[in-house]
């Protein structure tokens, strides 16, 4: 079926549930960043597939809205599919309200899945209509699922246990953190929705969604006990063994009835309103329900001793592959053949010649040229390219290990650069170096971080169209939260928490520009006294930056001799575990600039 086709099979069926509009987002019942095959609604159903965006579908007219990371893809991609591109953050771009608000009359619905809407997000949609006369209506039973015959099966991929030599932290300790953390709030249960908090919590891991890590499933956690929710298929008997006596296991269908009937008991409940979806909450009606983030969140975001050692570690096989990596792409390009995907499956193998290797960590961005100056590209066989000696080319990649997730971007110059690529990537440069160098009070926001990595593309009328950094699970999602780099409101900076810093530059058509490590906040004994603790970034990504891109003039002393010191670094660390050749090479990328 084309999209035009799908979409008629779909407002038939909102027509027989009396629905003027349908939403659909890209969104699990567990609120996934990242999402299992068949949760893919919006993807199969629009023909777009970057990782953010909703669609809300009218009986006249549809919209698809993204954000800038995907106007080029999703402009691309809807081509044909009589779904209009609605571009955030654009002037002339509605909200979805106001869409819905065109659209609809007073009197008339909208559809949604409950299970597929966070508590917040049901919440602003009813609140935001309300006003308008135009209702909400939750709906039994996907539409999509309907008409959509050949949905993948859901991953019946075994659950593992995550050692606590990686964790850190064994899993009693940690429910008797989160109870503590419940008993503070009053509250009797908590319902843990989020697939990573689960993950956490319980030392487990899984393979559902593809590049992150985690089980789909739930856990009830209560002041007495707790009982994880999935599929009995995947359970092992290590697994069993390693929750006896901390955690039951039942089939995760068993939710519904099992929180009905803990509601019947009214106890004060812990929901997270972002990571918990409105069917939960509905389960739940009439008990005294506090809403606030889950403090798994705040707890899983600060590394321990152990888990620091480890995510260190792998940085360093990391770091080993992709050196592997340039040298050879330093001569595979100017031979011939090389492509956007033939470059990103050669890092792949280079980061596979590691055991401990599991997988990546997100699908790779490899980018030549134009296609770099695409933020979320990802390369298919209509765009892939052929890599050649000229020109800029961007690789945005990790890998996942079982004790650590990595992020990296490094942009190269394939041929001799021009001084404007030159000057855009040493500001890009002195932007990841100005504010991983920065020291900054305890408790300082990621809101007021970020501005360090801007600061030299402001000098010079440059932007970039993205958060300048996130946090990084362990052997988790490379997107985590609470902490991020970004131009929003967010908790303050505590040590060991675990950042990108990836500024940017982009010019449409022509090149892209990222440098991305990854650093871990920790106290600066220097600046911090009795009476305020100072915090710095400290990198853990090893790989040097493309000496030929770099133009020393525009910058600063401290700045160079940050960036010597990195690459002393680097050779130092990584240097060991080459051989001979490789490490010839490295020694000339880090020569002193």
């Amino acid at each position: 079926m084309t999209p035009v086709q799908k979409l008629k099979a779909l407002r038939a069926l909102m027509k027989q549930q009396k629905i003027a509009a349908y939403y659909v987002p890209s969104a699990d019942a567990h609120m996934s960043e990242y999402l299992p095959e068949d949760a893919k609604r919006r993807a199969w159903l629009s023909g777009f597939t970057g990782s953010a965006g909703e669609l809300l579908v009218g009986l006249r007219k549809a919209g698809l809205w993204t954000d800038g990371r995907y106007f080029y893809q999703g402009a691309m991609q809807l081509a044909g599919s009589t779904i209009d591109l609605m571009k955030q953050g654009q002037p002339e771009t509605p909200s979805m309200t106001a869409w819905l608000v065109k659209q609809l009359k007073k009197g008339e619905a909208v559809g949604i899945d409950p299970t597929l809407m966070s508590m917040t997000q049901a919440y602003n949609l009813e609140t935001a209509l309300a006003p308008h006369g135009i209702k909400v209506k939750a709906i039994a039973g996907n539409l999509i699922d309907k008409i959509w015959k050949d949905r993948p099966e859901r991953s019946l991929a075994e659950l593992e246990v995550h050692p606590t030599r990686f964790a850190g932290e064994n899993v009693k300790k940690k429910l008797a953190r989160v109870r503590a953390a419940m008993a503070d709030a009053g509250c009797k249960a908590h319902v843990v929705g989020a697939l990573d908090a689960v993950a956490w919590l319980l030392n487990i891991r899984s393979a559902d969604i593809l590049y992150t890590p985690v089980a789909v499933s739930y856990v009830v956690l209560t002041s007495t006990g707790c009982t994880l929710y999935v599929d009995p298929r995947k359970v092992t008997g290590k697994v069993l063994d390693h929750l006896a006596g901390l955690s039951i296991v039942k089939d995760y269908k068993e939710i519904g009835p099992d929180l009905l009937a803990l509601g019947k008991k009214k106890p004060r409940v812990w929901l997270d309103p972002v990571t918990t979806n409105r069917w939960i909450e509905g389960k739940l009606r009439g008990c005294d329900i506090h809403e606030a983030t889950t403090p798994i969140t705040a707890m899983k975001a600060v590394k321990n001793a152990k888990q620091v050692a480890g995510i260190t570690a792998a940085h360093v096989r990391d770091g080993v592959a992709m050196v592997k990596f340039l040298k050879w792409l330093e001569g595979a390009v100017p031979a011939g053949g090389v492509t956007e995907i033939s470059a990103a499956d050669q890092l792949r193998a280079f980061r596979a010649e590691a055991k401990e290797f599991r997988d990546l960590s997100f699908d790779t961005i490899s980018g030549y040229a134009g296609n770099g100056s695409i933020i979320h590209y990802s390369a298919d066989e209509k765009s892939n390219a052929k890599l050649k000696p000229r020109g800029l080319y961007l690789i945005d990649s990790g890998g996942q290990y079982p004790d650590g997730t990595t992020d990296i971007t490094r942009t190269v110059a394939l041929g001799k650069p021009g001084k404007r690529m030159m000057e855009c990537f040493t500001r890009v440069l002195t932007g990841t170096i100005d504010c991983t160098m920065t020291p900054f009070p305890l408790g300082t926001s990621g809101r007021r971080i970020e501005m360090f990595a801007r600061r030299n593309l402001w000098l010079a009328g440059l932007d970039y169209a993205h958060g300048t950094g996130h946090g990084v699970g362990q052997f988790l999602g490379v997107h985590e939260g609470p902490h991020s780099l970004k131009d929003l409101d967010t908790p303050g900076v505590v040590e060991g928490n675990l950042f990108s810093i990836e500024p940017g530059c982009y010019e449409n058509g022509k090149f892209g520009i990222r440098c991305e490590n990854l650093a871990f906040t920790v106290r600066d004994e220097k600046l911090s006294t009795a009476e305020r603790t100072w915090l710095r970034f400290d990198s853990i990504t090893l790989c040097p930056f493309d000496r030929s891109l770099i133009e020393p003039k525009l910058m600063t002393a401290d700045q160079l001799g940050w960036l010597n010191a990195y690459h002393k670094r680097v050779y130092r660390e990584l240097g060991p575990l080459l051989d001979s050749e490789h490490r010839r090479w490295l020694r000339d990328a880090t020569a002193v600039i």
